[in-house]
C-alpha cells in the first residue's frame, strides 16, 4: 500500500550522488528542503575550492571542467557542478544547484531546483520548486507545474494518507532513475518513486511508487 512512507528522501534519493547532501540532513521529507535551497547555495559556495570552481558575480559557482554554452543564463545564486552542461539558450532563474555530469538543455528554464548528479532535462523543459535524483530524466516538453490554480498551498496524497507542505509552490519531487515520458505534466505535489517510468503525455499527481509504470492515472503497474 503506498503511504507517506514512499515519499521519505531515504525512500527516493542516493544523497552521495549530489554536492548538496548536507542540505537534507535532519528532514524526513525532501519538500522541507525547498526554502532551504537558496541560503545553502550561498554557504556551501563559499566553501568550495577555487582552482575547481569559478566565482562570478551574483552568488555563481561554476566547475571549471563544467560547459556553458555563451547563450546560457545563469542567475544566482546558482551552482554548476564538475563536468555538468548548460547547453543553447538554457534560462537557470537562480537558486540552482546542477549536479556533476547533468544536461540542462535548449531552452530549459530552472527555478528553486537541486538536480542530483547526471540528471538530464535537455529539451524545452520547466522545473521548478523540484528536486529530482541520481540519472532522473525527463522527456522533450515534460515540466513540473509548481502552482496550483486555486493558488492554495499544496498537499502531498499518497493513498489514504497526506501531509500538508505550507508550500504554495511546489513542483515534484523525482527519485533516483525516474524516467518522465515526453509532454507529460508533473502536477503541484507530485512525488515518483525511484526506477519508475512514466509514460509520455501524462498528467501525474500524487505519490507514484517506485519500480512501476504510470500510464494514466489509476493504472499503475509494477516492473516485472
Amino acid at each position: 500500500m503506498i503511504g507517506l512512507q514512499d515519499a521519505a528522501i531515504a525512500a527516493l534519493y542516493t544523497l552521495e550522488e549530489t554536492i548538496a547532501g548536507e542540505l537534507f540532513e535532519g528532514l524526513t521529507y525532501p519538500w522541507e528542503a525547498l526554502p532551504k535551497i537558496k541560503d545553502f547555495i550561498i554557504a556551501l559556495g563559499e566553501k568550495l575550492p577555487e582552482d575547481k570552481y569559478e566565482r562570478k558575480e551574483g552568488n555563481i559557482w561554476i566547475a571549471r571542467s563544467a560547459k556553458v554554452f555563451p547563450s546560457a543564463y545563469i542567475g544566482g545564486p546558482a551552482i554548476i557542478d564538475k563536468e555538468a552542461e548548460i547547453r543553447h539558450c538554457a534560462f537557470i532563474r537562480g537558486s540552482a544547484i546542477v549536479g556533476k555530469g547533468a544536461v540542462v538543455g535548449n531552452s530549459t528554464e530552472l527555478k528553486n531546483v537541486v538536480l542530483f548528479n547526471k540528471v538530464q532535462v535537455p529539451h524545452y523543459n520547466y522545473v521548478g520548486d523540484s528536486i529530482l535524483g541520481y540519472k532522473a530524466h525527463m522527456g522533450a516538453g515534460s515540466i513540473t507545474s509548481n502552482v496550483k490554480s486555486d493558488k492554495t498551498l499544496v498537499v502531498v496524497k499518497a493513498g489514504g494518507e497526506s501531509c500538508e507542505t505550507g508550500l504554495k509552490k511546489f513542483g515534484a519531487m523525482l527519485g533516483d532513475h525516474v524516467e518522465v515520458g515526453c509532454n507529460s505534466v508533473l502536477n503541484p505535489g507530485t512525488v515518483i518513486g525511484k526506477n519508475t517510468n512514466i509514460y509520455p503525455t501524462s498528467m501525474v499527481r500524487g505519490v507514484i511508487p517506485a519500480d512501476s509504470i504510470y500510464k494514466r492515472q489509476g493504472e499503475i503497474a509494477g516492473k516485472q
